[in-house]
């Protein structure tokens, strides 16, 4: 199908997974109050991979969220949107199963098949399998003009088109950390390539499994082999002394709120370092105190029937991972003198993700993004980058903001208030400058 020379949209997303989805929603329930009544912002979001989805790799059985199923994409920005989990649960005909249940915390499960269910409802503004490759300045922009919009190169396969944007919000997600040194493989996975790489395993040759890490996904993963692997040694690598517990109680769960992103945004680098102190454990390198009491019945149901099939190796570290064909052997630093080494069939690691980093995905656009002293990106209060004035178009970032905005910035806990801020922003900004730069818009049909 053919194009306008010049396709155009008000808003571009990079990305398609619960951020920007939240912003999708959040332009679409947009309703002019103006006296020119303004037709909702134009949008187009261009996704990766071939269809939604959100850690897929880690939807274990019977897992659940660690939020409330009101912090979900819409209800807290608007309770009576047609995007939230209740109006899921109502048009699956689960509402009351769901009352009855008296939980709080759906599964996993379910809450991706709420996300599936609200990206289905953005199908035309959404194409999948799709690549931005690199944002840059129009070559045709005047000298010393502010120029309002930026182009997009994206592809799609071997094919590759331009596209105009007046605002770009990036939400590209986390990267999957691994320890220096060592490689994913077919015996060697990260936490987020989990069930599939487990899927391609004949559960008969894991006989001996790992996995690295303290927080909530090692312990589910270890619990997961330890159920599904009967005749399996599974070893828990955990650098501190056992798991520790999520403060999930309401006071430190306090540090959710929207309000606490003013909070931090505006306080003191005293405060800020405060925040990070008193508040990790709320989020990083912690499981929820289910888990770790499940986990430590199966240990303790263990030593009293005489077995040493779950073991738990505390302040312990990788070292080093050696691959020879099929074997795997794991070097250990421990806290006692001795070097360990275990031989695994597989080993997983559970070591987190680095946040998203934008600059080269901007490329040379970069160079008129503001930096603050330690070389990080400033960001305004309304998530877009600060820019020098050459650059006239909002670009946004849904996630690597946690050093101006906190602990929020890639959980979807203050996901509906944030996406709805920079829908605001990006209508604002709309309003300011559509006398200055009229465009033609794209219609039904007409992009490729």
């Amino acid at each position: 199908m053919g194009t306008f020379a010049r396709e155009i949209y008000d808003v571009v997303g990079i990305g398609f997974g619960p951020s920007n989805l939240s912003l999708a929603i959040a332009l679409d329930e947009y309703r002019s109050e103006g006296p020119d009544n303004r037709p909702k912002p134009s949008a187009m979001f261009f996704e990766r991979q071939p269809s939604f989805g959100w850690h897929r790799n880690m939807l274990l059985p019977t897992t659940t969220m660690q939020i409330s199923f009101m912090k979900d994409l819409a209800t807290f920005r608007n309770p009576v949107s047609r995007f939230s989990f209740v109006s899921y649960l109502h048009a699956s005909d689960r509402l009351t199963q769901f009352v009855n249940n008296q939980d709080f915390f759906p599964t996993r499960q379910e809450f991706h098949q709420y996300l599936e269910w609200a990206a289905a409802g953005f199908a035309d503004r959404v194409r999948y399998g799709t690549e931005v490759t690199g944002i840059r300045l129009p070559a045709t922009t005047e000298a010393g003009a502010a120029e309002a919009y930026v182009e997009l190169e994206i592809r799609s396969g071997s094919a590759t088109r331009v596209v105009h944007a007046r605002n770009v919000a990036i939400s590209t997600g986390l990267v999957p950390r691994m320890p220096q040194g060592v490689q994913s493989d077919e015996r060697v996975w990260h936490s987020s390539e989990f069930l599939d790489k487990y899927s391609r395993m004949n559960p008969s040759e894991l006989k001996t499994v790992a996995v690295v890490g303290a927080g909530q996904s090692a312990a589910e993963i270890t619990r997961y082999f330890y159920d599904e692997l009967p005749h399996a040694q599974v070893y828990s690598i955990i650098p501190s002394y056992g798991y520790c517990v999520a403060d999930d109680t309401p006071f430190a769960n306090q540090i959710f709120d929207p309000g606490a992103v003013d909070t931090y945004y505006f306080g003191t680098d005293r405060s800020r370092e405060a925040f990070w102190h008193y508040h990790r454990n709320t989020n990083y390198s912690v499981v929820d105190d289910e888990v770790i009491r499940d986990l430590y019945r199966r240990s303790y149901d263990e030593e009293v029937r005489g077995l040493d099939r779950l073991r738990f190796l505390n302040l312990t570290r990788v070292d080093q991972v050696k691959r020879a064909g099929d074997e795997t052997r794991v070097s250990l630093l421990s806290s006692a003198d001795e070097t360990p080494e275990l031989d695994v069939d597989a080993i997983v690691f559970a070591t987190g993700y680095d946040g998203m980093e934008p600059t080269a995905l901007l490329g040379d656009l970069d160079r008129y993004c503001l930096r603050d002293e330690k070389g990080r990106h400033r960001v305004a209060r309304d998530y877009r980058l600060v820019t020098t004035p050459e650059l006239g178009c909002g670009i946004y970032l849904q996630g690597g903001t946690e050093h101006t905005h906190g602990l929020t910035s890639s959980l979807l806990s203050n996901l509906a208030i944030r996406s709805g801020e920079i829908a605001e922003s990006m209508i604002g900004r709309r309003a300011e400058s559509a006398a200055e730069t009229p465009f033609r818009r794209v219609g039904a049909g007409e992009t490729g």
